[in-house]
């Protein structure tokens, strides 16, 4: 089954080489294998593979119904959360949210914010003057409920609904997705009697955007976590049920960075989008890859830009700094809204050239000519297109890189579900704070 996504390749082809390719393509086609026959290192942690079709439609209609439930009773809805904890959900409500709203911020259509993933006091403390005298519910995540940013945030929060609402009236408010049989978090949600759904233990946090983590969020957001989850189970379709490397962009897009990293000395990879809206997105996969590859002294350094808006900060150095980097860009299809430009009798900003062009052309011409300029200059790059953002192009995104992560941490030779070294700073930080 194909999809609405496609990999484009001809700001590539000068940097890598067919031999290249066929080199190691059987490597490639090895760790698909060994993927899905669910063999290799880190095997435990695959359910995010079968989410797209493991996720009972019951369950499903019961996180609708719930959010429908939280998004009645709340101007402001609070995601308590860290990392995968968060940064799915946020990914895929930011792109599809509008940029403004009249509505937003009233019962129905509450607002989404955001804690627990930092630990700013200013913040904390602000959002509490925020929110205090609002109607407001609250989403904590976190699979054991000790993790310092959230677990200090949601103190801090359910201490205030507590107070606003009572005990009693909190349990309406407070919903909690963690571990299925233990931790602090599972045990305070049944001494207090909230509503909890299970964080499967088969899903690391950073692929869980496809469980109760992510779509609990995006259904108070609004949004259809049916189309998320159909185009997702889309791409698994594409991607898992071939072994054929020329039908198969995940593969393609795994061997690709693979070979730009061990033959061309390319260890940073800027994932850029042209819409804003796609921030979000870039920061999940910056946290996907970067804590997947990153272990061992091996790695590809995953980095982020909007453009146009950081050619005019990092521009300079994309196109005439240090040759260690590769772009990967996910190329929009042009949107709906038209906004044309005006023409001006007087043309002091000699702009009348443009009044033909809707801003979304300009936009993607500013693409195309920055993606030759960056190739000429040295810099390989990828182009993932997709017509539009929609929760079903949004689903399919999500699973192409996951899958396409998961390959290329075998192919470097490292379990890309776990992350020993996220503890260190922890080991100091509790040292210096004097924790037993």
């Amino acid at each position: 089954m194909s999809t609405s996504i496609t990999l484009e390749k001809r700001y590539l082809q000068p940097f890598i080489s067919s031999g290249d390719i066929n080199k190691y393509m059987s490597r490639v086609q090895e760790v698909h294998h060994q993927l899905l026959q669910r063999s290799g290192t880190g095997n435990q942690f695959l359910g995010w593979l079968s989410l797209p079709n493991d996720t009972a439609i019951d369950l499903q209609e019961h996180l609708s119904a719930t959010g429908n439930r939280l998004a009645k009773q709340s101007e402001v809805v609070v995601v308590v959360g860290i990392g995968g904890s968060y940064l799915g959900a946020r990914a895929v409500i930011d792109a599809l949210s509008p940029y403004f709203s009249t509505t937003k911020g009233q019962k129905g259509n509450p607002e989404i914010v955001y804690a627990g993933n930092h630990l700013s006091e200013n913040y904390l403390f602000e959002l509490i003057q925020y929110i205090k005298d609002k109607e407001y519910s609250i989403i904590v995540i976190s699979k054991s409920g000790t993790t310092t940013e959230p677990a200090i945030a949601f103190r801090i929060l359910r201490a205030h609904c507590e107070q606003k609402y009572g005990i009693e009236g909190s349990k309406e408010r407070i919903v909690a997705i963690t571990d299925r049989d233990k931790g602090a978090l599972k045990n305070l949600s049944e001494k207090a009697g909230y509503a909890t759904y299970e964080i499967p233990d088969d899903v690391g946090g950073r692929y869980s955007v496809l469980t109760p983590v992510g779509l609990l969020p995006i259904a108070v957001a609004g949004f259809s976590i049916k189309n998320l989850l159909d185009g997702a189970r889309q791409m698994q379709q594409q991607l898992c049920h071939t072994n054929n490397f020329e039908q198969n962009i995940g593969m393609q897009y795994a061997l690709f960075r693979y070979l730009l990293y061990q033959l061309y000395g390319k260890k940073i990879e800027l994932m850029v989008a042209y819409e804003p809206k796609m921030f979000y997105f870039i920061e999940w996969f910056k946290q996907l890859f970067g804590e997947s590859e990153g272990k061992a002294l091996k790695g590809i350094f995953p980095a982020g830009a909007i453009f146009s808006t950081d050619l005019h900060s990092l521009g300079q150095y994309i196109q005439e700094g240090e040759r260690t980097l590769f772009e990967t860009v996910i190329s929009i299809g042009e949107g709906t809204q038209k906004l044309p430009i005006p023409h001006d009798l007087q043309n002091i900003d000699k702009l009348n050239y443009l009044t033909h062009h809707s801003i979304d052309h300009i936009n993607h011409l500013a693409e195309e000519g920055t993606c030759t300029a960056h190739a000429d200059g040295g810099v390989p790059c990828l182009r993932l297109l997709i017509s539009h953002i929609s929760e079903h192009t949004l689903g399919e995104l999500i699973y192409f890189f996951e899958y396409s992560c998961a390959l290329s941490g075998y192919l470097l030779k490292v379990n890309p579900f776990d992350q020993p070294g996220v503890e260190a700073y922890k080991k100091n930080m509790f040292a210096l704070l004097g924790k037993k």
